[in-house]
């Protein structure tokens, strides 16, 4: 009977830890998964704004024709959006997106009939509205990806968290900060 004591507490130790491993990957896969769906809302609306920039760049073209440089930058910076894979290139993207953008409605501050234009309004506001939208969900996937790393980098976690397939997630960060340190003006 005195080996039954210490067979006790193993298996008892042994359970405490099993449910501890269990609970730990549950919450680091729900942790991932919510970083997954918060990255996926970043490209929809990154997806909506490039889909509302040919339509801005249309209006605008009607009425400065002649500012060729700003159209091929603005869809340049929607190609390399669109083709943009992970934070990272994102990031660069966004600030190349920023700067078009500004480049953009400077023009168009030229042109009042282009300002008084009911196309180009409902146009500007639904790119701030998209712009709100893309800035909220990067606030999302960030606290995400920051609840996730620090999950993972905790001890004990950070002993087991990496051989359970786990890695830390980037941050979605503009590489230019000055690209986005004043946001593009499309209040008329």
């Amino acid at each position: 009977m005195e080996w039954l004591i210490p067979v006790i507490v193993i298996v008892a130790l042994l359970a405490v830890i099993g449910i501890y491993l269990w609970a730990t990957y549950n919450s680091l896969v729900a942790l991932n998964v919510r970083v997954d769906e918060a990255w996926s809302d970043i490209t929809v609306q990154l997806k909506r704004r490039a889909d509302l920039l040919p339509n801005l760049i249309d209006t605008v073209r009607g009425y400065a024709a002649h500012e060729k440089a700003v159209f091929e930058n603005v869809t340049r910076a929607r190609a390399e959006i669109l083709s943009a894979n992970g934070p990272a290139e994102a990031g660069v993207a966004e600030g190349h997106v920023q700067q078009a953008l500004k480049s953009l409605f400077a023009v168009a501050e030229a042109y009042p009939q282009l300002q008084a234009s009911q196309n180009f309004l409902q146009l500007q506001q639904a790119i701030v509205d998209t712009e709100d939208k893309i800035q909220a969900s990067r606030r999302f996937y960030n606290g995400g990806v920051r609840e996730l790393n620090t999950k993972i980098k905790v001890f004990p976690n950070n002993l087991f968290a990496r051989s359970l397939g786990f890695s830390e997630r980037e941050f979605f960060e503009v590489q230019n900060g000055a690209a986005i340190a004043e946001p593009p003006r499309v209040q008329f």
